[in-house]
């Protein structure tokens, strides 16, 4: 007895997901449809829904389409590896969410009792790079930018535990960029991009509306600025030319969708 199959309108009623969207999967192979009917529209089975799933789970812990058809289409990874892969993946992000509450609660307590970080926790939190060393410059340059202004109004009430946490991302990211620069990944390919786009909604959460010009425009910075070039160069010599071309093939991937 055959099982039960799904048109796409069908799985898009289910799920929530729109028709376009998993039309998209289709095409960039994070989710083919198991079969076509005569007429070539795609059919749907059980397990490409328990595929949907674990794709949309993915997508709620914020990884790229890219890294989510390479961490599915693992041979060595059955449904229950991916299920508890996710899980504790999870796990991490409530724990993390409750870091975030407490930080608020810090940065509230701050503002009430009119507190601010001193240079010592400054110090602490970014090791050998003191944002205040370059807080003079950064307003001579850009002060009067509408960008700047809003950097410095979210900024100003961070506390210890906001500036570890925005330095802690920061890192994680570099550290990712290097490792794709490792294994040969190519700049202007979907993975780094993706990264990219990670990188651009950090700055986005943290300082400032990152638009995706303002975002290439940092990646060019990175690479004529020598302190930012060397920045990102000590994750791996030359990563500074690859974060720039990264944000650039962002930058231009966007434009196309638009």
């Amino acid at each position: 007895m055959a099982g039960v199959t799904y048109t796409v309108s069908d799985v898009a009623k289910v799920t929530g997901i729109t028709v376009r969207t998993l039309h998209h999967y289709d095409e960039i192979g994070v989710l083919h449809p198991s079969a076509r009917s005569r007429a070539g529209y795609r059919i749907y089975d059980d397990a490409d829904l328990e595929r949907l799933q674990e794709i949309l789970f993915f997508r709620e812990l914020g990884f790229g389409l890219g890294e989510i058809r390479r961490s599915i289409a693992d041979p060595g990874l059955d449904r229950r590896d991916i299920l508890l892969r996710q899980r504790s993946l999870m796990v991490d992000q409530v724990s993390r969410f409750r870091q975030l509450v407490r930080t608020i609660d810090s940065a509230l307590d701050a503002i009430d009792e009119g507190e601010t970080m001193n240079k010592e926790e400054m110090f602490e939190v970014f090791g050998e790079f003191d944002p205040s060393e370059h807080q003079e410059e950064a307003k001579d340059r850009w002060g009067d930018t509408d960008l700047y202004k809003e950097s410095q109004r979210r900024t100003k009430t961070y506390g210890k535990d906001q500036w570890k946490e925005a330095g802690a991302e920061g890192q994680a990211i570099g550290k990712r960029f290097a490792e794709m620069m490792a294994s040969r990944v190519e700049a202007t390919g979907e993975s780094a991009m993706d990264l990219a786009e990670q990188h651009r909604r950090h700055i986005s959460k943290w300082f400032y509306p990152c638009s995706y010009e303002v975002h290439a425009g940092l990646g060019e910075m990175y690479v004529a600025d020598a302190r930012f070039t060397k920045y990102w160069d000590d994750f791996r010599p030359g990563l500074a030319l690859f974060v720039r071309d990264a944000f650039q093939a962002n930058a231009g991937r966007a434009r196309e969708e638009e």
